[in-house]
């Protein structure tokens, strides 16, 4: 045994030996030491080289301290290892997995794209509160639809495939009228969800009582008529009031009404253009016209545009040297404003159309002198130069449509007369008033500014609270029960005093948020406020 051997009771391969009682090995000497000491002695050890006994010693210290220590920690970490393995463990789920056979989808309709994008139609308003409105007495007891009738969507005289075509984005001044443009003009110009309930329920009611055959007449609905039947001027106005709405032939609610007054119009038109059942001065004549150039210019049918043009046609013919027109639209010396007036919108309403019609941009433009023919000191007159505040906003609003909207008869008048007009249920403003109002409405709205605002906080809350509303008296498209409504004249002076006359009238004063662009905004601002440019903007005519 060597001397190191001896000292520190280890043998060659570093195991103890055994020693001489008496002695101590190092072993026991270690034992003896502090925990300090003994690490001490153990990292001096280390440093020393491995064949050494020192680092012999030092490792053999290790392993013996570190043997009870392991046999604790490692089934402790292989217990916590098990149980984080066994809280990653994930659920494997298993789902039933059914292949279907492809079915093979039926070939569409080719359909011709758009240039923009289709928007969602919006929703229908929401009805306003029933204190809101005057319910007239006995409203509820009013007569049944005289002609039920059924409809077949696609009568075969009639082209119906193309008759459902009606573009879903309209251009020009109908812009506002596309769904998803509508609600936006409603906001932007002034409208509510009041003044659109007031507008749903007059198209219910006007779809109530349309007669089997597509036609309204002065008795429809009942009251107290009107001078004749005037079949083609009060199936004119209704159609144009749905039109103002954007309804078409393809409209869910309102398609089959619209539908079968456009037909009835057509088949009711005489070859001169002039039309059947028309009342003694045939206001029916521009009336119906207005109507049928905007139905073409919304649906794009063939037949509208056939119709269309006859009417405008004679209106073209009619016209007086003065530029203006008188009863039953022949050509005569007089010249009546308020005949002129439904004149000028049809005629508008065909250049708009773009109809072939010989003469129609001259017609348009010698209207604005025969116009100002009847013009006086601040007003327009009747047969001539005057100021009758019923017929100065016909004038006012001819001209604006006609591109004079700058003209001295129209500033004159807007800021004098015009300025402080009053919209009273009970006493009106002017001789005929729901007349005058529907016109004045336009005008402000041109106008713009000061002036439409003033008169939209006057004439809106007017109608909505006049209106007489029949409460759950139709069903809409959800088979639910839903109020309709109309509206009356009080004013003796009315000159037409039938339910249809007074309610297609009243509704287009509630659809001018809408129905056309304002004439007093340069076109960039209409095409970008259309969201998007068209050819159809308002024409501009030239004053020679």
């Amino acid at each position: 045994m060597s001397e190191l051997e001896d000292k520190t009771g280890l043998g060659q391969n570093g195991d103890p030996t055994e020693l001489p009682p008496g002695h101590h090995s190092l072993m026991e000497i270690f034992d003896e030491l502090s925990f300090r000491e003994k690490v001490h002695k153990v990292l001096e050890g280390l440093k020393q080289p491995k064949d050494s006994g020192e680092y012999k010693y030092a490792m053999y210290q290790i392993q013996r301290l570190w043997a009870p220590f392991s046999a604790v920690l490692i089934p402790c970490l292989v217990v916590l290892l098990l149980t984080i393995m066994s809280a990653m463990k994930t659920e494997i789920k298993s789902y039933q997995v059914t292949v279907v056979e492809p079915k093979e989808i039926e070939k569409l309709e080719e359909i011709k794209p758009i240039e923009e994008p289709i928007k969602p139609p919006e929703e229908e308003p929401i009805d306003i509160p029933t204190d809101e409105i005057t319910v007239g007495a006995g409203a509820a007891d009013g007569p049944p639809n005289p002609n039920p009738g059924d409809f077949s969507p696609q009568p075969a005289e009639f082209d119906s495939v193309a008759m459902t075509r009606s573009p879903v984005v309209m251009r020009g001044i109908y812009a506002s009228r596309s769904p998803g443009q509508r609600g936006s003009a409603l906001g932007r110009h002034g409208g509510s969800g009041a003044t659109e309930a007031c507008v749903y329920r007059a198209l219910r009611w006007l779809k109530k009582y349309q007669d089997s055959d597509g036609k309204w007449t002065t008795t429809s609905g009942g009251g107290p008529g009107g001078p004749g039947p005037c079949s083609p001027a009060m199936t004119g106005l209704a159609l144009l009031t749905y039109l103002a709405h954007g309804e078409t032939p393809a409209s869910a609610e309102f398609g089959p009404t619209v539908e079968r007054a456009m037909r009835w119009l057509v088949d009711n038109q005489n070859a001169d253009g002039h039309f059947q059942q028309s009342d003694g001065n045939e206001y029916s004549l521009p009336i119906a016209a207005y109507a049928l150039c905007e139905s073409f210019s919304l649906t794009k049918v063939p037949m509208l545009k056939d119709a269309a043009t006859k009417s405008i046609d004679a209106i073209v013919r009619g016209q007086n040297g003065r530029g203006l027109w008188t009863y039953k639209c022949v050509n005569a010396d007089r010249s009546d404003t308020s005949y002129g007036g439904w004149c000028v919108q049809a005629i508008k309403a065909g250049v708009m159309a773009e109809l072939e019609v010989n003469g129609l941009k001259e017609c348009a433009n010698r209207a604005i002198g025969g116009l100002k023919s009847n013009y006086g000191s601040g007003g327009f007159g009747y047969t001539s130069p005057g100021t009758s505040k019923t017929l100065t906003p016909v004038g006012v609003l001819c001209l604006q449509i006609l591109g004079a909207g700058k003209n001295a008869a129209v500033r004159d008048p807007m800021n004098g007369m015009l300025k402080d007009a009053t919209c009273n249920w009970q006493q009106g403003w002017c001789g005929n008033p729901i007349y005058c109002w529907y016109y004045l409405t336009q005008a402000k709205f041109h106008e713009g500014g000061d002036h439409w605002k003033s008169w939209n906080r006057e004439f809106s809350p007017t109608l909505v609270k006049n209106q007489i509303v029949i409460a759950k008296a139709i069903e809409n498209m959800k088979g639910e029960k839903v109020d309709i409504g109309y509206w009356q004249t009080t004013a003796t002076e009315e000159h037409c005093k039938a339910y249809v006359y007074n309610t297609t009238l009243c509704a287009l004063m509630l659809t001018v948020y809408y129905r056309h662009l304002p004439t007093y905004k340069p076109p960039s601002d209409i095409e970008a406020e259309a969201g998007f440019a068209d050819k159809n903007e308002d024409i501009k005519i030239q004053v020679q």
